[in-house]
């Protein structure tokens, strides 16, 4: 038993994937980089200095510190004495949960209707797809901002708060599906016409089960890389929308609500207050997407 688990892993680290990610620092950079981040955001309730949500515990005569003077604020205090650096880890903790969400909620939309799409071929294609190209019309913050925006309208505003974070991931979530609906189409269109398809429905398997457990294995490494992209900007969707003041509630602040309220104090001296959840953003940001680059040429088997 020992023996297969060795020959597993030692299969494993000889892959081309595994040489391919060691012997690019760009990649091992942005892996741990985004390792850093999930890390600090998902223990954040455990390592961060201080809770900055908890009123019991903040002090106004804290206010306004500068960054680098404490080793109690290494980052410096808000308006409320709210420390920074804490802030910053619970605020990447909600903007990570809001993206993740987006992009399953997106790929479940996508692939199912790609896969649909690309084995019915016909008018169901066709629709489907028409569908999609008329959503790609629109920009993904403008359609986010329409659901949000009509969600609004639709709930009594006392309501609002509870239920904002399941409307962010909808909203941002249902403007990036054509995305990998088109993807998969297309590579649906591909698989459809090889001699395992055939086979499969010659003797008699249905066509559900052919696209779940024979079609589906076979396309999702272009949805792993078109969602690892999704990542960076379903982050950046959700930043830009909290930043608007149509994001998250104060009580849930991620990234795009902390550079909001600190824009309020730009200009007045106190720049740490949205400097650092900026640089916070564009950090994490970047090292998703240079790993969505690299799983990208990784996994096409013309650079190999």
């Amino acid at each position: 038993m020992s023996g297969a688990v060795a020959s597993r892993r030692g299969g494993w680290r000889d892959s081309d994937l595994w040489y391919s990610f060691t012997h690019s620092p760009v990649a091992v950079g942005s892996a741990v980089l985004s390792l850093v981040f999930v890390l600090g955001a998902g223990l954040a309730p455990w390592i961060a200095p201080h809770d900055p949500f908890n009123i019991a515990s903040l002090d106004l005569l804290d206010s306004f510190r500068h960054p680098f003077a404490s080793w109690a604020f290494p980052l410096g205090t808000d308006e409320q004495g709210r420390d920074m650096l804490s802030a910053i880890m619970y605020g990447t903790r909600v903007s990570l949960l809001v993206g993740a969400a987006s992009v399953a909620f997106a790929v479940i939309v996508g692939v199912a209707v790609g896969l649909i799409a690309g084995y019915a071929g016909g008018w169901v294609d066709g629709l489907l797809m028409r569908i999609s190209d008329v959503q790609l019309t629109f920009p993904s913050i403008l359609m986010a901002l329409l659901v949000d925006g009509v969600v609004g309208a639709l709930v009594p505003r006392d309501q609002h708060a509870a239920i904002q974070l399941y409307v962010i991931v909808f909203a941002i979530g249902i403007s990036r599906w054509p995305q990998f609906a088109r993807i998969v189409r297309g590579s649906t269109l591909v698989e459809r016409g090889k001699d395992y398809v055939a086979a499969a429905q010659v003797i008699g398997i249905g066509r559900v089960r052919i696209l779940i457990s024979h079609i589906l294995p076979n396309v999702l490494g272009p949805v792993l890389v078109i969602g690892t992209l999704t990542l960076g900007l379903a982050i950046l969707d959700e930043a830009t929308l909290s930043f608007l003041g149509v994001g998250l509630p104060p009580t849930q602040p991620s990234l795009g609500t902390l550079i909001r309220i600190g824009d309020d104090f730009l200009f007045s001296g106190q720049w740490w207050i949205t400097v650092f959840p900026g640089l916070a953003l564009m950090a994490l940001v970047l090292a998703i997407n240079l790993l969505g680059d690299w799983l990208r040429d990784a996994l096409n088997p013309r650079l190999r």
